[in-house]
């Protein structure tokens, strides 16, 4: 069905099938279940914090004995957030989390370089949100606390760090 289809669809149709056909929606569909209630309760706070203590699982875990070290599992909060549009400085607060507790982790554990080149994609990321959302003042502080972790740690892709930052100036 196309988009003029349905917006046709719903101009004809009364006003009790449509309310059915949604309140039918959020039962059976949980993505739409939970846009509702983020739309109508946004609680993104909550959110946010639910989101770091898995992050943070992930690099230590507090029910099993390895840590799992996957950077997918904050790439998949933070697309999904990005989806639900969280406030832009949670956000962005949420990613540079990510590399902290990422960066805590690997000066404590001997890491794979993919590890070091999945951070460098992270820290991209965070960087091109950051300056695009105007955030750079606020998070100054925690981009070059960041950079400088990397530096003190000698990662092997340091350049690539420099070089992504820039591109703001930090």
């Amino acid at each position: 069905m196309s988009k003029t289809a349905l917006k046709k669809f719903v101009s004809d149709a009364p006003k009790a099938e449509l309310e059915a056909q949604l309140v039918d929606l959020y039962v059976r569909f949980p993505v739409v279940k939970e846009y509702y209630d983020f739309i109508f309760n946004p609680k993104e706070d909550k959110l946010i914090q639910d989101a770091k203590i898995k992050i943070s699982n992930e690099y230590f875990p507090v029910r099993r004995k390895r840590a799992r070290g996957r950077r997918s599992i904050a790439q998949k909060f933070i697309k999904h957030y990005l989806k639900l549009g969280v406030e832009s400085h949670l956000l962005a607060d949420l990613m540079l989390y990510n590399l902290e507790i990422a960066q805590s982790f690997s000066s404590e554990k001997n890491v794979a370089d993919t590890f070091y080149k999945s951070m460098l994609n992270s820290f991209d990321q965070a960087i091109i949100y950051i300056s695009q959302e105007n955030l750079l003042q606020d998070f100054n502080k925690r981009i070059a606390i960041i950079y400088t972790s990397v530096e003190t740690q000698r990662w092997p892709n340091l350049e690539d760090f420099s070089r992504v930052l820039d591109k703001i100036d930090v």
